[in-house]
């Protein structure tokens, strides 16, 4: 089967005529949704407007920071969220073995939201995984939970190919940094449709969980919580990352993009 070609790569002055293409339509991909927010007890903190910028909305982005694609704006305000492009093989990451396109961070009104020592916080959004974006042997991230000076992330949402078929998966590491899956589900609902993810963390030295699923027409693709874990690093902050961040050592790797809108954060008080 022939690799499915997206439209060509977007010049920051192209953006702006080019906006109506960026997206498919929305009978492809169902009308846009509110996710349903907690309970009373949670405080929203983050929640970026429709149409803001990715300054405004995140604390920092990595658009091809090696700077192997210039020119180029790989991450983009888009159908009121965002879109992060990858294309393949042009976009290299400073560690040459792999591509990295991503927003790092929450920020509102200006100033970061931090996610501190002991405190528990979900955070919901939509995300869109074409079927360009595939699972591969090696990595694909597409969302992240790290600490700023810390290398290796605390939890991550991988599409990762296994022996019974492509899969989302998620995974915690310890302070050691080894990573364990700690949970994995069938990759196909996800593709070609909206849904909608939260993820629960609550940040702790000990007794920390994750608590993470993913919603697709109304049903559960994947729910998994992971109690018992080390959730803080002894420095900064915790805070999410979202975006195309996958090794080159994969096979069947082509041009990919992913989509995300309505970011939400809430506090538990």
């Amino acid at each position: 089967m022939k690799p499915k070609r997206l439209p060509g790569p977007r010049t920051t002055a192209a953006l702006a005529t080019a906006g109506a293409l960026l997206l498919p339509t929305v009978a492809a991909h169902g009308a846009e949704r509110t996710p349903q927010a907690p309970t009373a007890s949670w405080s929203l903190k983050w929640s970026p407007a429709s149409g803001a910028s990715v300054a405004d909305s995140f604390e920092g982005s990595e658009d091809d920071r090696a700077d192997s694609h210039p020119g180029v704006t790989h991450i983009y305000p888009s159908g009121g969220g965002f879109r992060t492009d990858i294309h393949y093989p042009k976009d290299v990451d400073t560690s040459t073995d792999r591509q990295r396109n991503e927003v790092r961070g929450m920020r509102q009104d200006g100033a970061a939201v931090k996610i501190l020592k002991d405190e528990t916080w979900r955070i919901q959004y939509q995300m869109y995984v074409p079927d360009t974006l595939d699972a591969t042997t090696s990595f694909t991230h597409i969302m992240q939970i790290k600490v700023g000076d810390v290398a290796a992330p605390l939890f991550t949402m991988s599409l990762h190919q296994h022996d019974g078929g492509p899969k989302v998966e998620m995974r915690t590491s310890d302070d050691a940094e080894n990573l364990t899956e700690a949970g994995a589900a069938d990759m196909s609902p996800i593709q070609g449709k909206w849904s909608d993810v939260s993820v629960e963390v609550k940040a702790s030295d000990s007794g920390a969980y994750i608590d993470w699923s993913v919603v697709t027409d109304g049903k559960t693709v994947a729910k998994y919580k992971r109690t018992g874990l080390d959730m803080w690093r002894g420095k900064n902050y915790l805070r999410p990352k979202w975006g195309i961040y996958r090794s080159l050592n994969s096979s069947g790797l082509q041009t990919a993009y992913l989509l995300t809108r309505n970011f939400k954060a809430y506090k538990l008080q």
